[in-house]
């Protein structure tokens, strides 16, 4: 085992990879639950989607852990799932079937792009700078994903706030700004309790601490109400989920599936544009997700770098992991659900010293035990996880001191690479800000002759992707 993931070359051992493959898991684990409940309201059986997503997670990160041999978890991407439902099938009005084809055709798009090296060197194109931002920036979105989860927040308003109506129907609160919610709720202080646990072993350096401290909150929670051990087998039953992925896998070679959505002439224009919209924000949260946690902590070192650069085939770490990424989202459409990712939240397991592809085979495991287990995991609440994504996110901000921000033309641009991402809670969407802010500095400067191709032509990609979201 020891030579074939290399442990002590990365120096890790056995144990840590385990911890951290279980810390991983349960970072990320409400997918399991949250995907069925949101993809099943286009229309898709639940148990397939539940099947399905457990499937594409344990391909993709059994074959980013084998192949690749690298610490991250994939599993279908939340926020990809929302633009599948709330905007292809129920604004834009396709079939479940189709959007998953389109899905399918996204991740071989994806595979093209990565076998002919077009992924890998955007990644080379992106300035140093806007790197470390882009580390850092994950951080505080991991951050707020974890303060979130915990409940710490929620929106409010003044009194003399105003609405935006449609047809006589409120549609938002113009001026909602977050603020802390009153520490009178016993999950919020289930939370709290566990951040304040996860923080005193990490201060004390207890090894393995996210994930004991996950495990702490979880039992905490029992005599506090939140976690009810009598829920655990509520669940559907295996067999009947097995019977609805019938209804699922392969659909996209179904004539409800690819035919149909090509066979409307008028419409391919909206196909193609809905791809691309997949597309580019599948690929730029991948790309942030490596450069965020993999150059923090060393798994894709500068000498895998070099290689990537230099050498053809997938020779280097990052070169495997991108592969293996790009397999997953059409593996993912062939069962039955929207673009499967590689999970940010995969930096729990690295804060908690995974460093290898044992600690994604673990956590593939954990997947697989939940086909028959789920009702288990399901026990564990947002409360105990929040905690451990605070905590990884904090660690991560260490990526700013790299960043001159006493210099304008590179603080402008790192600002939206590295807050602005928190506040539109997407990480591609703070890349795009990142590189068009980058683009605009440069023309300033009479310096955009500086600015590599590759990224001119990504930003352009992005103004052109929000152009096509503001239409359709």
């Amino acid at each position: 085992m020891d030579k074939f993931f290399k442990l002590k070359e990365n120096g890790t051992t056995v144990s840590t990879e385990i911890v951290a493959g279980f810390t991983t898991f349960f970072a990320m684990s409400y997918i399991i639950f949250v995907n069925p409940g949101m993809l099943s309201q286009t229309g898709i059986p639940w148990g397939a989607v539940f099947l399905a997503t457990i499937i594409a997670a344990v391909i993709g990160t059994l074959v980013m852990g084998l192949f690749a041999n690298v610490p991250y978890a994939q599993a279908p991407g939340m926020g990809l799932n929302a633009f599948f439902t709330y905007t292809v099938c129920f604004g834009l009005g396709f079939s479940w079937q189709q959007a998953l084809s389109m899905v399918f055709i996204c991740g071989i798009l994806n595979i093209i792009i990565t076998v002919t090296k077009i992924r890998k060197s955007i990644i080379k194109s992106i300035p140093v700078t806007l790197q470390n931002a882009i580390g850092g920036g994950i951080g505080i979105f991991i951050a707020y994903i974890g303060v979130k989860s915990a409940g710490l927040i929620n929106f409010t308003s003044d009194p003399g706030t105003h609405v935006i109506l449609e047809s006589g129907t409120v549609i938002a609160d113009a001026s909602a700004v977050p603020a802390l919610v009153t520490l009178n709720d016993p999950g919020v202080l289930l939370a709290i309790i566990g951040l304040i646990i996860t923080v005193v072993l990490l201060v004390l350096k207890v090894k393995g601490a996210i994930l004991i401290g996950i495990i702490a909150t979880t039992i905490i929670g029992i005599p506090m109400g939140i976690v009810d051990p009598s829920t655990a087998g509520a669940t559907q039953g295996v067999a009947g989920a097995f019977a609805e992925l019938g209804n699922t896998f392969g659909v996209v070679f179904r004539p409800e599936g690819m035919a149909s959505l090509f066979s409307d002439p008028a419409k391919i224009p909206l196909v193609l544009m809905t791809i691309f919209a997949f597309s580019l924000s599948d690929v730029f949260d991948t790309i942030g997700t490596f450069i965020g946690t993999g150059r923090k902590s060393g798994i894709f070192s500068e000498e895998d770098e070099k290689i990537m650069e230099t050498s053809s085939g997938f020779k280097s770490k990052m070169d495997k992991a991108l592969f293996a990424d790009a397999i997953a989202t059409s593996i993912g459409a062939l069962f039955g659900t929207s673009n499967t990712t590689t999970y940010v939240e995969s930096a729990a397991g690295i804060g908690a010293g995974g460093r290898t592809g044992l600690t994604s085979i673990v956590t593939a495991v954990l997947f697989i035990l939940c086909i028959f287990l789920a009702p288990i995991a399901g026990l564990v609440p947002a409360q105990a996880t929040a905690p451990a994504l605070i905590v990884v996110g904090i660690m991560m901000l260490s990526s700013f001191k790299e960043i001159d921000w006493d210099d304008l033309d590179v603080a402008i641009p790192a600002f939206f690479a590295g807050v602005f991402m928190a506040f539109c809670y997407s990480i591609s969407y703070g890349i795009a800000a990142s590189f068009i802010f980058y683009c605009i500095v440069k023309i300033c400067k009479g310096e955009l002759k500086e600015v590599h191709p590759i990224l001119v032509i990504s930003t352009l990609l992005f103004i052109l992707n929000f152009v096509i979201l503001a239409l359709i």
